[in-house]
């Protein structure tokens, strides 16, 4: 039974620590975090603002190196691979817009396949089903053909969850994704998160503000406090109070009977 469930870890973290290298030493963000994450799960990482959240998701997806410890992607080691190799199993959505807005919706889905395609980067019959599928679960089809410079925030976020997909990977990182939604775009894209892990089977990991949202979609959170860095189930983190030390107690406190936070 170990044996099979170590097969379902796509990822694994043990003992690291992360930060930046300096002149007079490692300038060290958040240390001792361990955690799998499981093939078809959705993940959620919480936490203050400068707690390293996107830190940790840069070192997760080899953007940035480690200070110490080991990330494992399918039991080897995450700087065995080149950067073409993990363009094949991880796929990267960040809070940046994207280079040329002046590219149409369908052309900046389609860099998606870039892993996938020959040498001159021609899109097969192959891609273009990729591409297809992408823009059908993202509900993005009818924009198609329009700039990306023409959409909104909750549309070109959507556009940058469909060239995620488009790239085939089995693992999808994002960072805030619901950065600038209202409410309801907020729910849609965590709610479409949720869709991709359960029915497309991708491990889905995500970092948030959205932490009352999170704890009713995701199936596990990644707690990071300065004292340390959690992962356990929203149920679990909720019982064991998890929640009650990520913002100062004199302003904002955490309700464990609804799940949410409210101000003092």
């Amino acid at each position: 039974m170990e044996q099979q469930q170590a097969k379902n870890i796509d990822l694994e973290v043990r003992n690291l620590t992360i930060g930046y290298k300096a002149k007079n030493g490692d300038a060290i963000i958040a240390d001792a975090i361990n955690f799998s994450l499981r093939e078809g799960t959705l993940i959620g990482m919480v936490g203050a603002n400068g707690i390293g959240k996107s830190t940790l998701l840069r070192t997760l997806t080899g953007m940035q190196p480690a200070l110490s410890g080991e990330i494992l992607l399918y039991g080897k080691k995450l700087r065995s691979y080149s950067g073409f190799q993990l363009a094949q199993f991880i796929s990267v959505v960040l809070t940046e817009p994207p280079a040329s807005k002046n590219l149409s919706v369908r052309e900046l889905i389609s860099l998606g396949r870039q892993p996938h395609t020959n040498w001159m980067g021609s899109l097969s019959s192959e891609d273009n089903k990729a591409i297809d599928y992408a823009l059908e679960v993202t509900e993005t089809t009818s924009l198609s053909h329009r700039k990306c410079y023409e959409l909104s925030d909750g549309q070109m976020q959507r556009v940058a969850i469909a060239r995620a997909l488009a790239q085939d990977t089995p693992i999808i990182i994002l960072d805030e994704p619901t950065t600038h939604l209202d409410i309801y775009h907020r729910a849609y894209v965590l709610k479409l998160l949720k869709k991709l892990a359960t029915e497309a089977n991708k491990t889905i990991l995500f970092s948030t503000h959205e932490i009352d949202l999170a704890i009713q979609l995701t199936d596990y959170l990644i707690v990071m406090t300065q004292e340390e860095t959690s992962f356990d189930t929203p149920c679990n983190l909720i019982e064991s109070g998890k929640f009650n030390t990520l913002f100062p107690s004199k302003t904002i406190a955490f309700d464990p009977e609804t799940g949410r936070f409210v101000i003092k």
